[in-house]
């Protein structure tokens, strides 16, 4: 196997080999379904009625209790980070999988809104035709009261119509509010109509309570086709036309009925599909709700830094994050019940239990947030917490796990960081500094763009600090650090003599990753390393195409991505 396939292998193989699973499961029971409908001796009278539309209709019904259940899963969190966690349970090739639970869960919400399209489709002909083709020999399958009646009255006199057009609405608002430029401008309004899925799942139970479609209970006794000598004589000739078709398609004898038709509608099954994906995450909130509600947390000190960004610094007890991971932040001050993740740029130690962030004030949230944190005289001073100052009231939700944990399990890693996606990176940095020697890890990349040169102020004294630890500790090669000014304007360089190693490290422009992978895969032949990108999709596309088609060397290079799920 070419050292190309094998890294495309090892970054899409497993995923992709996923997605198709899910499409031929979507696939098989979409086509079961609809085979059951337009064949089966249950729903030979009501598929005579409505046509296609039933089996079209009750086909994309079976993919959206599917879609419907597995929606809830990836957006488990404590479950995925138990997992990420459990390594003797999952692999790393597994634990990668995770990453791209974001993804699943955008796959499953996009077909379940391609389908509620196709359902809905569907049951507007069969109300049509419940209305042209209404039964007068078996007045247990109509919904219709009578011949012609206007399939409008059927949608707002029945409990499915009802429930429908509101199930409808609630999706059409979940759907258009995920758009990115909804979540870009308004972050606020995809929050609170992301929440409605409570309400769908409610108004979904009772959309299939309904009983609208009705099999037939009897087969044996009144098989379909058979002749019945009670019809009218109109129903009679279309009835005996159609047993005829029948017998001879089929090559046997007609039969005559012992019995009339008997129609039951089906027991509901969507809440066997849905019920327990629901209450598992129902139960996993519930956890996490209690988890960040019972442990205080205490502001520590602000710090304010460079290009609007504050570094938060707090107290929790029984709080133990790995480094990489990520919490979600709530001020209630600001808003009850918006919740907003951050990486950790600090973790606890034995020797400091507080634990950091770093935030950047763009957008309204973190606007409000940042003045209840910064006093008026806007101080870059460090805010100790036996100041009189009252810090706003925070809950902090998590950990949860990230792609950067991964970091320590390679030999080899490279970080690339834009701006201020450098935070994942910040905590792996840390907890080299504290113990280096305790980790899988041999050396490591750590590419930063920034625009602004005050940008790598923000973590100049770790930079430093870890670079002046490994040469003390005879390992300069541990660290490979390469920073890029992408805007020319302005200063240049970084003069102050403590950060002359920063300075040396400085370079103006971009990276050119392939001569950069070009000199990884040289210096660490027949090993996999890994890449992990945080930042614009920019830099993220081109790292992920590398690593992807890397024909350039021995190495083979495994991607990873920062996304919160």
């Amino acid at each position: 196997m070419s050292v190309a396939l094998k890294s495309w292998s090892a970054n899409e193989g497993l995923k992709h080999f996923m997605m198709m699973v899910w499409v031929a499961v979507n696939v098989f029971l979409f086509w079961r379904t609809f085979m059951l409908y337009y064949s089966g001796p249950q729903y030979y009278y009501l598929h005579k009625m409505l046509g296609l539309g039933l089996c079209i209709s009750r086909a994309s019904a079976s993919v959206l209790n599917l879609n419907c259940s597995l929606v809830l899963l990836p957006m488990c969190r404590s479950l995925l980070t138990f997992l990420r966690g459990s390594q003797r349970v999952t692999g790393r090739s597994v634990r990668r999988l995770l990453d791209k639970s974001k993804t699943f869960h955008v796959a499953c919400g996009v077909t379940i809104c391609i389908f509620s399209v196709v359902h809905v489709s569907a049951h507007l002909v069969n109300l049509v035709n419940f209305s042209a083709q209404f039964s007068e020999d078996f007045p247990a399958l109509n919904v219709a009261q009578y011949r012609g009646q206007d399939p409008r009255i059927l949608i707002v006199s029945t409990v499915p119509g009802v429930t429908g057009v509101l199930l409808v609405l609630v999706l059409f608002l979940m759907c258009t509010a995920s758009s990115y430029c909804i979540r870009l401008s308004n972050y606020q309004i995809f929050w609170y109509t992301h929440n409605l899925f409570i309400l769908f799942y409610i108004i979904l139970m009772v959309h299939v309570a309904g009983g609208a479609l009705k099999y037939q209970s009897n087969v044996e006794t009144h098989p379909p086709g058979c002749i019945q000598n009670n019809l009218s004589s109109d129903s009679w000739t279309n009835h005996r036309a159609a047993v005829e078709e029948r017998a001879e398609l089929s090559d046997r004898s007609q039969t005559v009925c012992q019995e009339e038709a008997c129609f039951h509608p089906h027991f509901p099954q969507t809440w066997l599909w849905v019920s327990a994906p629901l209450c598992l995450y129902c139960a996993e909130r519930l956890y996490r709700f209690i988890r960040s509600s019972v442990s205080p947390v205490a502001i520590v000190s602000v710090i304010s830094h460079q290009c609007d960004v504050i570094e938060l610094r707090m107290l929790k007890s029984g709080f133990k994050p790995r480094p990489g991971q990520y919490i979600l932040l709530n001020c209630p001050t600001v808003s009850s019940f918006e919740n907003h993740p951050f990486t950790l740029t600090t973790c606890p130690t034995g020797k400091n239990e507080t634990f950091g962030i770093h935030l950047r004030v763009l957008g309204d949230w973190t606007s409000r947030f940042s003045q209840l944190l910064l006093q008026p005289s806007n101080s870059s001073e460090i805010l100790p917490m036996m100041h009189q100052r009252r810090y706003p009231t925070v809950h902090v939700d998590g950990p949860f796990g990230s792609p950067s944990e991964e970091v320590f399990n390679y030999e080899v890693s490279l970080c690339v960081a834009g701006g201020i996606g450098v935070t994942p990176f910040a905590c792996v940095l840390q907890a080299l500094y504290d113990d280096w020697c305790h980790y899988k890890l041999k050396r490591l990349y750590f590419v930063w763009i920034c625009r602004d040169i005050q940008c790598f102020y923000w973590f100049a004294d770790l930079l430093c600090g870890l670079y002046e630890r490994l040469w003390r500790d005879n390992r300069p090669d541990y660290l490979n650090v390469q920073l890029y000014l992408s805007s020319s304007q302005g200063l240049q360089s970084i003069g102050e003599e403590r950060y002359r190693f920063l300075s040396s490290r400085l370079r103006i422009g971009r990276p050119n990753w392939k001569l950069l992978f070009q000199e990884i895969g040289r210096a660490n032949q027949l090993k996999r390393v890994g890449v992990f990108c945080c930042g614009p999709k920019g830099i993220s596309k081109a790292l992920h195409t590398l690593c992807n088609s890397n024909p350039h060397s021995h190495t083979a290079f495994e991607y990873n991505k920062e996304s919160f799920s």
